[in-house]
């Protein structure tokens, strides 16, 4: 391997990424075919995916969108099935889709159907996607990436990340990732996890929409501001290429600082009670990503 650019040149490799309808999967997937990757994008909003995929390669040769629900097991299936089916091969999978039903800054009156549903999209789901994809990599013998998106709230307990659901997922997730990476990466499939900390997006919207939490939020990162999609590229694209020939089993976070910081996880009184009313007290806003 050359100690070069061309370590990151993921021409004519085939990536898979899941909850491609909105905010950082769409980001993702063009990170990886601007880097010469072919890209099979997957979520459930179909139409949002099919007006993606023409934004993204209006020539419809190298983005090409499946429908599919990572809860579902047949849904995940036919996505690989019919990946390997056009491509003939897999190295690349980023599991990215994700949502949070929570919406409460109080746990005890988050409905138990909505904890277990965060659970099952962000944990199970990537679980699903990892087992299926893993199966043609490992069979394939050249091996291939696994790419598990987390978020700094797996790092630790937090008022301030609001949802223990969400929270817990994302620490099965960073787990998940250790135990893949011990069970598959001396058969050639490595597998490495992003925890992002504060980025746009369907699920950081109330605290980007709500000044008090801004500024608090803002003041515990040690770079002071919110991440730009665009620093999350480099990450991916690292981890995607042979750039990270040698790194399995690793999370990293690209938070700023926020994760460094002692107590920034949690909000003074006024700040929290702002937020909880901003979330309406009992339910507050329930978030669906892709």
């Amino acid at each position: 391997m050359s100690n070069d650019a061309n370590q990151f040149d993921l021409k004519g490799k085939v990536a898979v990424v899941t909850g491609c309808s909105s905010g950082l999967g769409i980001s993702f997937a063009e990170e990886l075919l601007n880097n010469g990757a072919y890209v099979v994008i997957c979520a459930r909003r179909e139409k949002e995916l099919q007006q993606i995929a023409k934004e993204l390669d209006p020539s419809a040769r190298r983005v090409i969108p499946i429908r599919a629900d990572v809860t579902v097991q047949d849904d995940v299936e036919r996505l690989f099935e019919e990946t390997n089916q056009i491509f003939k091969r897999l190295d690349i999978l980023v599991n990215n889709a994700g949502m949070d039903l929570e919406g409460s800054p109080f746990a005890e009156r988050i409905e138990s159907d909505d904890f277990e549903m965060t659970i099952k999209v962000n944990l199970v789901g990537s679980w699903n996607c990892s087992k299926s994809a893993g199966v043609y990599m490992l069979s394939s013998g050249d091996g291939g990436s696994i790419i598990n998106i987390a978020s700094v709230a797996g790092l630790g307990g937090s008022k301030a990340m609001l949802s223990p659901g969400y929270s817990a997922a994302k620490a099965g997730i960073i787990n998940l990732t250790q135990n893949l990476a011990a069970n598959w990466s001396d058969r050639g499939v490595r597998v490495n996890c992003i925890a992002p900390g504060y980025f746009p997006s369907e699920m950081s919207a109330f605290v980007r929409n709500n000044p008090a939490v801004t500024e608090h939020v803002k003041s515990q990162i040690p770079l002071g501001r919110f991440g730009n999609p665009e620093e999350l590229k480099g990450v991916l694209l690292l981890l995607a290429s042979d750039a990270s020939s040698y790194i399995t089993g690793q999370t990293i976070a690209v938070d700023g600082g926020f994760s460094s910081t002692v107590g920034a996880m949690n909000p003074p009184d006024a700040v929290y009670e702002t937020w909880a009313e901003f979330l309406n007290g009992d339910k507050g806003t329930k978030i669906q990503s892709s």
